[in-house]
């Protein structure tokens, strides 16, 4: 058995109808890539991304132009999914998001044209009701820092985050969520370890420009996935160079790794060895393919030998284990069924759905 991982204590943030920090929930967000003038295929990806898991999406409004297009995104998202503007340099297009109605604003306070710009970005955001991210990054940290700490350091991230956070505060806005991201993993753990000690805000992870998906979710997993280990982080983003479906994908694989959340199928597979006598790579692709938008949280294996499988996967709800032209089906480390070589995969999609019939029944009274 384990510990469970204790949360460390933030205060609650609300976002459109979702509520971070506290006891809630570890949050998953992406980013829209589509061009925001194009709302028709904005507002489809958006959904893609609620359907894919995803609870908080993020929408770039790099202009003032695309202000008319994000208020008609969110009409048409209709509050199904929370919208955060993303906004940089200029500030008066997060004073004209914030009347157009979206959920929260996320700038970079080094960038948005100083403290002055940034009291009126604060204004807007308290007339309107919504909560600001104050985001940290090498590209928006103040010259004077990087002078005075020798380069981009997590110390400098730390207190520039530090700086601002007292800013909001002392302008009696305190409605915030707090980043400190950094592309370059060990430095990111640093900051946000050394500022989860000096503030109770929610904190929002990230592994920035962590690249394409074979290694920027190596580096998110090891960066967002030790901060959450310990404690660390309400809400975060997997930021990859790759359909944004795909960073959510590798957001839920990370909290379920860690078993902090359950959301579809986690897959358990041995890496195989002389004693496998089938494709076990093929039929663990052909598993996945059948579970690839199955919802329900369950821990299914896929083991190359009969001998051992079942009982090495016996944490698995359910799972199949291969021998030579033929496998058994077993729930819970216990045999259930043999079965021709060719029948696994639907005999083990067969209890798949007879599970997912219990735990429905189970669960009809519940909300």
């Amino acid at each position: 058995m384990y510990e469970p991982i204790k949360r460390r204590k933030t205060r609650v943030v609300r976002i459109g109808k979702l509520s971070i920090g506290g006891d809630n929930p570890i949050a998953v967000q992406s980013m829209t890539t589509t061009k925001t003038e194009d709302v028709d295929a904005t507002v489809q990806q958006i959904f893609k991304l609620k359907d894919a898991g995803c609870e908080i999406v993020r929408v770039a409004v790099p202009t003032r132009r695309h202000i008319d297009p994000l208020r008609e995104i969110i009409r048409q998202v209709d509050g199904q999914i929370p919208i955060v503007a993303d906004v940089h340099f200029d500030y008066k297009i997060a004073l004209m998001a914030a009347d157009a109605g979206v959920d929260k604003i996320r700038i970079n306070p080094g960038n948005i044209g100083g403290k002055e710009r940034v009291r009126e970005v604060i204004r807007a955001a308290k007339a309107n009701g919504i909560p600001i991210r104050i985001g940290v990054n090498a590209g928006s940290l103040e010259r004077e820092l990087i002078d005075r700490y020798g380069g981009v350091t997590a110390d400098a991230l730390v207190e520039s985050a530090v700086r601002w956070i007292n800013f909001f505060i002392d302008e009696g806005f305190e409605d915030i969520v707090v980043s400190v991201k950094s592309a370059i993993v060990p430095q990111m753990i640093e900051a946000y370890t050394k500022l989860s000690k000096l503030t109770d805000f929610p904190l929002h992870l990230g592994v920035t420009e962590a690249g394409p998906p074979k290694t920027g979710i190596i580096k998110s997993a090891i960066g967002i996935g030790s901060l959450l280990y310990q404690g660390i982080g309400d809400t975060f983003r997997v930021s990859l160079t790759a359909d944004p479906v795909e960073e959510v994908k590798a957001a839920w694989e990370i909290l379920k790794a860690l078993e902090i959340r359950s959301r579809g199928p986690n897959i358990i597979a041995c890496p195989t060895c002389g004693r496998t006598k089938v494709d076990l790579m093929h039929l663990v692709e052909k598993v996945e393919k059948a579970l690839e938008n199955e919802t329900l949280p369950i821990k299914v294996a896929v083991m190359g030998c009969e001998v051992n499988g079942p009982g090495e996967a016996r944490m698995a709800d359910v799972g199949i284990a291969s021998g030579l032209k033929s496998g058994v089906v077993f729930r819970k480390g216990k045999p259930i069924k043999r079965v021709r070589e060719e029948e696994l995969v639907d005999a083990l999609l067969e209890e798949i759905r007879r599970i997912k019939d219990e735990y429905e029944k189970d669960n009809s009274g519940t909300e």
